[in-house]
């Protein structure tokens, strides 16, 4: 049985949903403490739920997304979609993200309905940080 979770931006112009047949395995909430992650949230970590991008579909407001494409600092393009009204970050994707996007966790209605699975570059957490108990925890990725 199929299971939607529903988001927005922060100004309600923008209605998404996500349909999963199983959240648990095909999601994957991700805290990230890289350099890239830091900057564009303005925090010491950024949180994105990776999932299909056919799961992911714009109900209200699709004329008011509007994509960035930058470098992100590796040679690769990211692509970040906003809404063109409050700002808030929908999603976000790069070269390597085959068939996933990557939502921005604080635009779900419900952020609970996909609960963190692990860290990211945690080598470059900052010290005041804990590690979050009971997530798994992985010093690097691929760059």
């Amino acid at each position: 049985m199929s299971r939607t979770i529903p988001g927005g931006c922060y100004c309600g112009r923008i209605r998404y949903e996500i349909t999963l047949h199983d959240p648990d395995k095909e999601a994957r909430t991700s805290i990230c403490h890289c350099g890239n992650c830091k900057k564009f949230t303005g925090g010491n970590f950024g949180i994105t739920s990776k999932i299909p991008r056919s799961s992911f579909k714009i109900t209200q407001g699709d004329d008011a997304v509007k994509v960035h494409e930058a470098d992100n600092g590796t040679g690769t393009i990211l692509h970040r979609e906003f809404c063109t009204e409050c700002g808030s970050g929908l999603l976000e994707y790069g070269a390597n993200a085959g068939d996933f996007v990557y939502v921005f966790y604080g635009t779900l209605d419900h952020p609970t309905d996909l609960p963190p699975k692990g860290e990211f570059f945690t080598s470059r957490r900052d010290s005041w940080m804990p590690e979050i108990p009971g997530l798994f925890q992985k010093k690097k990725i691929k760059e």
